[in-house]
C-alpha cells in the first residue's frame, strides 16, 4: 500500500464513519477500485480477506480517538459519575443527582454494547470472511438500511433527549448496532435508525450512537491490531498514516454531522445510500465491476 492510497483510505474512513452512509462500504469500494487499477498489488486479497478486515478495524481506531477527543468532557463526566454513584450505593451514602445521571448513562452504554459484543464473537469468522467484502451484499445493505432509516424518520416521535434515555433505548440501539456488522449497513446509520425508532431526537440519537461506538470500536480495533501488523510486515507506515488521517477527518465530521442533524432530516443520506446501492447493482450486472 502506497502513502497516497493510505491517505485516501484514511479520508474515506474519517468522512464516512460517522455519517450514516457506511464507512466499510466506501472503504471496500475504494479498495476494489485501487485493486482493479493495480491488480499486481491487490489491497483486498481474495485468498486472505481477513487482512482487509483487520486493516479497517485498525484505522477505525483513528476515528475512535476522534470520538474520545470530541466527547472528552462527557466521557470524563460519565466515568466520574459512574464510579462515585456506584461507590455511594455500595457504601450506602447519598448520591448527587448529577452523578446519578452520568452513572445511568454509563450503564446504558454498557447495556447497549452487549448485543454487538455477543454477535461479533459468535460470527467473527463470517465477519472476517469474503462474504462481508462482497459488493452484492454491500449494495443490498445500502438500500435496505436506507429504507429502514426512512421508516424511522416517518414513525419516530423524536421527542426525547440524552437525560431521558431509558434501558429500552439502550437495548434497541444496541441491537441496531449489531446490524452494523453487515457491510454497507453503517454503524452510525444503524444506531441512529434504532434511536429514531425509539423516539429519540436526531441529534440525541447521533450523540448516543457515537458514545456507544467507543467500546465496540476499541475492542474490534485492538483485537485485530496484531493481525494487521502481521499483514503489513515491515511496511507499517501506511497503516499509521491512514489511521491518523482518519482521526483528523473524523473529528471534523462529528462536528458537522451533529450541527446538521440539529436542523435537518436524514433524507439526504437516504437518497445517497439508495443512489450508491443502485449504481453498484448496475455496475455488477453490467460486469463493469466484480463482486
Amino acid at each position: 500500500m502506497s502513502l497516497l492510497q493510505a491517505i485516501i483510505l484514511g479520508l474515506v474512513q474519517g468522512l464516512t464513519e460517522f455519517i450514516p452512509i457506511s464507512s466499510t462500504a466506501h472503504l471496500t469500494i475504494a479498495g476494489k477500485v485501487m485493486t482493479a487499477i493495480d491488480p499486481q498489488h491487490p489491497l483486498i486479497d481474495p485468498l486472505h480477506p481477513e487482512q482487509w478486515t483487520a486493516f479497517i478495524a485498525v484505522i477505525q481506531l483513528g476515528t475512535l480517538v476522534a470520538v474520545i477527543v470530541y466527547f472528552w468532557k462527557d466521557i470524563l463526566s460519565i466515568i466520574s459519575g459512574f464510579v462515585r454513584a456506584n461507590l455511594g450505593l455500595i457504601k450506602r451514602r447519598p448520591v448527587d443527582e448529577s452523578h446519578r445521571r452520568q452513572a445511568w448513562l454509563g450503564w446504558l452504554i454498557i447495556i447497549g454494547t452487549l448485543p454487538v459484543a455477543i454477535v461479533g464473537l459468535l460470527f467473527r469468522h463470517q465477519i472476517e470472511g469474503a462474504l462481508t467484502k462482497n459488493l452484492w451484499v454491500i449494495a443490498c445493505s445500502l438500500i435496505g438500511l436506507a429504507l429502514l432509516l426512512t421508516a424511522a424518520e416517518l414513525v419516530g416521535k423524536q421527542r426525547r433527549e440524552m437525560d431521558q434515555l431509558r434501558i429500552s433505548d439502550a437495548i434497541v440501539v444496541g441491537i441496531a448496532q449489531s446490524f452494523a456488522l453487515i457491510p454497507g449497513s453503517s454503524r452510525s446509520g444503524s444506531t441512529i435508525t434504532g434511536g429514531l425508532f425509539a423516539g429519540l431526537k436526531r441529534e440525541t440519537a447521533a450523540r448516543f450512537s457515537f458514545l456507544l461506538s467507543i467500546p465496540a470500536v476499541a475492542a474490534s480495533g485492538l483485537l485485530e491490531l496484531p493481525k494487521a501488523l502481521r499483514s503489513v510486515e515491515t511496511n507499517w507506515l501506511p497503516l499509521v498514516v491512514a489511521t491518523i488521517v482518519a482521526g483528523v477527518s473524523g473529528y471534523l465530521t462529528i462536528a458537522l454531522l451533529l450541527r446538521y442533524l440539529a436542523r435537518h432530516t436524514t433524507y439526504l443520506f437516504v437518497a445517497y445510500r439508495i443512489a450508491l446501492g443502485l449504481l453498484l447493482i448496475f455496475l455488477l450486472l453490467s460486469e463493469r465491476m466484480s463482486p
